[in-house]
């Protein structure tokens, strides 16, 4: 016997809405706010050959962010479940009762939940070691190690930080919640000590390297094209908050209102740090710098410098776990649906999350911690974050059609998803274009080993024998019970309260 769930219909236990308006600010600034801003923001520049230019880039990426996560907040009024990308497909299209009609969501979340993600929260805590242990480097006489034994130590310190976000987000929501709003003061903070550092030099004068304004600027399309692309991969993050829609308390009117917050203000605070940046590095120190943020501290932070690694400590280790909350949401809610494992929908009988979901992520980002160098998995396989970015955009297109009754406590013009979707076109096409390589047929492959999957498990719906005794193993492991009937209630509740407001 597993265990059983002894709340009638199930309603009982299920994901609590412990997340008000400052959680889900800093769920968007955990995600959004990683590493990139301090340690690599220089390709826009580089690109777009000026400071003026770099700086309207970064403007430009910040205004284009915004409109895409304005038209998810629309779309989570319309399908308020988690799950983002995948919701929304699987309820635009996965009602359908053919072959077709699901197989879009079932690959999206074959990819961000299989491989995307994990590999993403891998990388991310790989910098994160990184940095944390760099500040040391005297101190614990690490400069006499050779490369790989300083190797071995990242990643023996990666496996220790995984296991503790794991740990986190296994065990209680509200820990996890407490925690967010701490990182992302935190890191909102390490990006102001940097803008208070240009704004310093600025006082004093050194205003030569701005003065050069919109000389040398790139006019051709491809690098205004590659400009654009990188400076919107350092915004990626702004739709976090839909993934964990059924956890934010009163979510029609705090996920519009996190949006309308977070997404402007990482806007300002990416503008100013490249402003403090671009003042005390030229543009050749900013260009070749391996990290532009260690750079700056040292010429304008002085003793204070060791600010920047920590920063970037903070980052990214909120970044990760935030991410890794978010992608086990998703998990729950394809599991839920019938396109994962069915036990991975289950929840904890009294933590309240979804703990096979979560460990899966921690094994999934251990195997791709250990595989060693896995940025190039990440270079041709994110620009699918994109791609689904786009069909979201579509979904929220077809459902103004076949939804026109639903009730919309937010709704955007329509000009927003075509330009949001005229961008993820853009950025899909952009590095295949730039540099056709054979590596990016990896992600056609990831596609279709979903397909693989897709067609005997879910489309024809084989079970093998084994699934009621793995169920029952990972129910008593656990503690975890199904969540019937609770996506229903979910959805009725919010309903019932739009109509209310």
């Amino acid at each position: 016997m597993g265990v059983e769930n002894n709340n009638k219909g199930g309603t009982e236990v299920g994901l609590k809405r412990h997340m008000g308006l400052l959680a889900a600010v800093n769920v968007i600034l955990n995600v959004m706010i990683g590493s990139g801003i301090f340690v690599s923001p220089q390709n826009a520049l580089k690109f777009s050959g000026s400071v003026g230019a770099c700086l309207l880039v970064w403007l430009i990426c910040g205004i284009i962010s915004l409109v895409g996560a304005l038209c998810f907040a629309e779309l989570g009024s319309v399908v308020p479940k988690s799950g983002a990308e995948y919701a929304y497909l699987m309820e635009a299209f996965g009602k359908k009762r053919n072959f077709w009609g699901p197989l879009p969501a079932f690959v999206c979340a074959w990819v961000y939940v299989l491989i995307l993600r994990p590999a993403e929260i891998a990388i991310i805590i790989l910098t994160f070691s990184e940095y944390s242990i760099q500040p040391f480097h005297s101190i614990l006489g690490l400069e006499n190690l050779s490369e790989d034994q300083k190797s071995n130590l990242v990643k023996l310190f990666s496996l220790i930080t995984l296991a503790i976000i794991t740990y986190i987000n296994l065990t209680s929501v509200k820990l996890y919640v407490k925690l967010n709003n701490i990182f992302g003061f935190a890191k909102v903070f390490a990006c102001f000590i940097v803008i208070a550092g240009g704004a310093y030099q600025l006082i004093l004068g050194n205003t030569s390297n701005l003065q050069t304004g919109f000389e040398g600027t790139n006019l051709k399309f491809g690098y205004i094209a590659l400009s654009l692309y990188n400076g919107l991969w350092s915004f990626d993050g702004w739709s976090s908050v839909t993934t964990i829609t059924e956890e934010i308390k009163s979510p029609h009117k705090n996920i519009p209102r996190s949006i309308s917050i977070a997404v402007p203000l990482v806007t300002l605070l990416y503008v100013f740090m490249n402003v403090a940046y671009m003042t005390v590095l030229d543009k050749e120190e900013m260009i070749n710098s391996a990290a532009v943020g260690i750079s700056f501290a040292e010429k304008a932070l002085g003793a204070f410098g060791f600010l920047i690694p920590v920063g970037v400590a903070l980052s990214t280790f909120g970044c990760a776990m935030s991410i890794q909350f978010g992608v086990t949401r998703l998990c729950f809610v394809a599991g839920r649906e019938g396109h994962m494992l069915e036990p991975l929908s289950y929840i904890h009988v009294t933590k309240h999350t979804p703990a096979p979901a979560v460990f899966l992520q921690g094994i999934l980002s251990v195997i791709f911690l250990s595989v060693g160098d896995i940025s190039a998995l990440i270079e041709f396989a994110s620009f699918l974050i994109w791609f689904f970015y786009g069909t979201a955009c579509v979904c929220l297109l077809v459902m103004r059609k076949t939804h026109a009754n639903v009730e919309r406590s937010y709704k955007v013009p329509i000009i927003l998803p075509i330009i949001t979707l005229f961008v993820s076109v853009f950025l899909v096409l952009t590095p295949l274009i730039d540099e056709p390589d054979i590596k990016y047929l990896s992600a056609v492959g990831f596609i279709l080993s979903g397909v693989l999957a897709y067609v005997p498990f879910v489309y024809y719906k084989i079970r093998p024998r084994f699934m009621d005794d793995f169920t029952q193993f990972i129910q008593l492991f656990f503690m975890v019970v199904p969540t019937t009937n609770l996506e229903d209630e979910n959805c009725n509740t919010i309903a019932n309260d739009e109509k209310i407001h």
